[in-house]
């Protein structure tokens, strides 16, 4: 599931970076705009394998340490990679203070997104992976307090935090600030919330949510509507995203067919989180040779989209191998993942 998620989230990149012509571009906006509810997808399924995979009487900072032997490697590497980039052939990824110390700083040690002007600094998609070291500090509490709830409990905090998703585009517009709240960790919280809380119901035997199947048709409606909702792309895909993994969990307990767990589809969710971190410095290089939303017609847009994605898949191929998990092994100091689950 996080590779179709990574891969949402490149599709609405090409959109953006302007590869498609005017014959194409409304086609592929209203099959892409939606694609960076990939990212929301993220966040919900980090907060539900969390808690489902939290282990009796882990210490905090035991788990804390798992976690950044997860992200960090990579996030170290591809921040490296732009700020070589930035300084060489990517003039046009600097922006005021994100060419400064501090700012480079804030993202090495993932504390960027608190502040705007620094929200995109290094790598522009580890703004995310600041949300998630946030999420991170946060679980040991949130877990604590959510596994001792029952579950209607559980289901009245999932619901308040579709609410607080539902309500956040206008108190973006109320407040105008709303590309930060977008990256900005405590506005991003209620959906790893919301995973946590369905993991507990699934767990707890209580979730009552669709099939695979259902769950499929909720996900697709919600992300092809969106683009014709006011708002729409801040929540109108949640309530399908969520049930999709609920029901993915359900059907692996119960031993259900399950797309997901093709040995393909195994392998390119491995290789998800590095194509997510390298795949906008591989759009962004391409743009030495195409130029800034080019535009091109049928044939050459998705030509030009699918060499950046073979590329892309790739380079977090070789990502994946060389630096994901030997750096995981050696910040943890052992010889051997003893776990993929997370």
């Amino acid at each position: 599931m996080r590779w179709a998620a990574a891969f949402l989230v490149f599709a609405f990149h090409t959109y953006k970076f302007g590869y498609y012509g005017s014959e194409d571009e409304k086609l592929v906006a209203w099959a892409t705009r939606s694609g960076s509810v990939g990212v929301m997808f993220f966040f919900v399924l980090s907060g539900f394998v969390l808690a489902w995979s939290a282990r009796s009487g882990d210490r905090a900072l035991s788990f804390f340490r798992r976690r950044m032997a997860r992200i960090y490697p990579i996030h170290l590497v591809t921040g490296a990679v732009a700020l070589v980039l930035v300084f060489t052939v990517l003039p046009w990824l600097r922006d005021g203070e994100r060419e400064g110390f501090t700012a480079i700083a804030a993202n090495l040690l993932l504390v960027s997104s608190w502040k705007f002007e620094w929200w995109q600094t290094g790598n522009p998609v580890s703004w995310s992976l600041v949300c998630e070291a946030f999420f991170y500090a946060c679980f040991p509490l949130l877990y604590m307090v959510m596994r001792r709830m029952g579950a209607r409990a559980l289901a009245a905090v999932a619901v308040l935090c579709v609410a607080a998703v539902v309500v956040q585009p206008d108190v973006y517009k109320a407040l105008h600030v709303d590309v930060f709240l977008y990256s900005f960790p405590l506005a991003r919280l209620p959906e790893f919330i919301l995973g946590i809380a369905v993991a507990r119901l699934v767990q707890l035997d209580r979730w009552r949510g669709p099939g695979l199947e259902g769950a499929m048709a909720l996900t697709l409606i919600g992300y092809f509507v969106a683009p014709l909702v006011p708002s729409g792309l801040s929540w109108t895909p949640l309530i399908g995203l969520t049930c999709l993994i609920a029901a993915g969990a359900v059907a692996d307990v119960k031993g259900e067919p399950s797309m997901w767990r093709r040995p393909v589809m195994v392998k390119l969710g491995e290789w998800s989180f590095a194509f997510y971190m390298v795949h906008l410095l591989v759009m962004h290089t391409l743009r030495i040779w195409v130029g800034e939303k080019p535009r091109f017609d049928t044939i050459a847009a998705f030509g030009l989209a699918g060499v950046a994605f073979v590329i892309s898949l790739v380079l977090s191929a070789l990502l994946y191998r060389l630096v994901e998990e030997p750096g995981r092994r050696l910040l943890l100091g052992k010889t051997r993942l003893l776990s993929r689950r997370s």
